[in-house]
């Protein structure tokens, strides 16, 4: 009849608005996470970039010592120093190169007058593919270590887990390096023994060839500490309130470990996750020299080396930004897992 609402209509009405309503709230504590953690980052941000700038102050070392050498005169030095504006104040220094790493300049080498964002920018790409890698082995083989000894545990299933976790932990990654490269590379020839070819020159065949090994043996340290984490958080949310509430309702185990224990035992291991990959791409210097890549880490350790303090200052603004950046995106993605968790969603 025209004009009748009925009672299907009225339900429709409603689920569509308690919809909404859920998605305004959690669009709301997706935004209150990031107003947080921005409010948190940004000054660290500022306060790093500062202690950083004071790198060549503290160190001591001039470009003119570099092209000159140690016994350059004084009227030399003041030359070269004035042409890279290091006679200016420092905070004037400070806010002209600050100013610049806002607009992705990072400034220029004192060892080859290259710009730093371009050489850090083809090393980078490098370290991303191998720490991108070793990050989704780490997850993934950790992620089912770890939820096996945490169904298993007190089994000799979790004895054995947790013990191949300690024992990969402590490997340094250029021992598996070697290791790998021996057996997969020279022994059975699967895999390239070195180098590195971009993903726009041989394919994903190619470029997923030379990243393999060497992200496999990073990503031992990831594995252990995801296992770990990710067992002692599931075995923790077990005993939770709102998960002994379902299993006295009668819920599948199934039911219960997706929609309840995993969520709410994840946490842990996404917090460990925040600082491993930054760390995978900053600390590979030794990898990479195995495997014959010429990346971040290594890039890093050549500049500092060289006593190139620009080049130095700009790999470690570059870390400090992806170390902000993946620890604001895990914590939203806390801030999305915990409170459903804790509601028992």
């Amino acid at each position: 009849m025209a004009g009748t609402v009925t009672f299907g209509d009225d339900a429709a009405v409603l689920g569509r608005s308690g919809l909404a309503a859920r998605a305004r709230r959690a669009a709301g504590r997706v935004l209150v996470t990031l107003a947080k953690s921005v409010a948190i980052f940004v000054p660290v941000f500022f306060v790093a970039t500062v202690v950083t700038f004071s790198l060549r102050a503290m160190s001591g070392l001039s470009p003119a010592r570099i092209q000159l050498g140690e016994d350059a005169t004084p009227e030399a030095i003041h030359n070269i120093e004035s042409q890279w504006g290091l006679d200016k104040p420092f905070l004037v220094q400070y806010w002209d190169w600050f100013t610049g790493v806002l607009h992705g300049r990072l400034g220029t080498s004192w060892v080859n007058g290259a710009d730093i964002s371009t050489l850090i920018g083809l090393g980078l790409g490098v370290s991303l593919s191998v720490a991108l890698l070793a990050l989704v082995i780490g997850v993934l083989v950790g992620f089912v270590l770890g939820t096996a000894a945490a169904l298993r545990r007190g089994t000799w299933l979790d004895r054995g887990i947790t013990g191949f976790a300690t024992v990969v932990s402590v490997m340094p990654p250029f021992v598996v390096g070697v290791v790998l490269v021996g057996v997969f590379a020279v022994g059975l020839g699967w895999f390239p023994s070195g180098g590195y070819v971009p993903l726009s020159d041989g394919g994903v065949g190619l470029w997923l060839a030379h990243i393999t090994l060497p992200a496999v043996a990073l990503s031992s340290d990831v594995i252990a500490d995801t296992a770990r984490q990710l067992r002692t958080g599931l075995v923790t949310a077990y005993q939770e309130n709102y998960v002994i509430g379902a299993v006295v309702r009668g819920l599948s185990p199934r039911r219960i470990f997706f929609r309840h224990v995993l969520r709410g035992g994840m946490g842990p291991a996404l917090a460990t996750l925040g600082v491993k990959f930054p760390a995978l791409v900053g600390a590979s210097v030794v990898t990479e020299w195995i495997f014959g890549l010429q990346g971040f880490g290594r890039f890093a350790n050549d500049s500092a080396q060289a006593g190139d303090v620009p080049a130095v200052q700009g790999v470690l603004v570059v870390s400090i930004a992806m170390v902000v950046a993946f620890n604001l995106v895990i914590n939203l993605v806390l801030g999305r897992v915990a409170p459903a968790a804790r509601r028992g969603v």
